[in-house]
């Protein structure tokens, strides 16, 4: 069951920063405020670069900064994981498909952010 996190806490971190969303649209290098209110409201996802500027401003990890959002593409990818894993798999070596098997496994069981991060 998700948690019932905010979608993202921009606006958390902005107001502990004590900056303005006009600060905030300065140090990411656009003109006015509106984009930020519109990341801050997730009425439009910030693209990556966006998004990483935000992780260096904040210095959060951006899945901590859009939690909601992470926790969304976390499920979808488990998902496909498990699906991906139950599909038959031809022209492979036998280490390959187990090593192929075992990382899809620790996608879909343990997560995306925590199976990668073991690497």
């Amino acid at each position: 069951m998700p948690s019932q996190s905010l979608h993202n806490y921009l606006r958390t971190y902005r107001k502990r920063s004590a900056l303005s969303q006009e600060d905030v649209a300065y140090l990411l290098g656009t003109q006015s405020g509106g984009n930020v209110c519109r990341h801050e409201r997730l009425a439009q996802v910030p693209d990556l670069q966006t998004a990483l500027a935000y992780e260096a401003m904040y210095r959060k990890p951006v899945s901590a900064l859009f939690p909601g959002l992470f926790e969304e593409m976390q499920m979808k990818v488990r998902a496909r994981a498990k699906k991906l894993g139950q599909k038959e798999v031809r022209g492979k070596t036998i280490g390959v498909t187990a090593h192929r098997r075992e990382t899809l496994a620790t996608i879909a069981s343990v997560g995306v952010n925590n199976g990668l991060q073991e690497q």
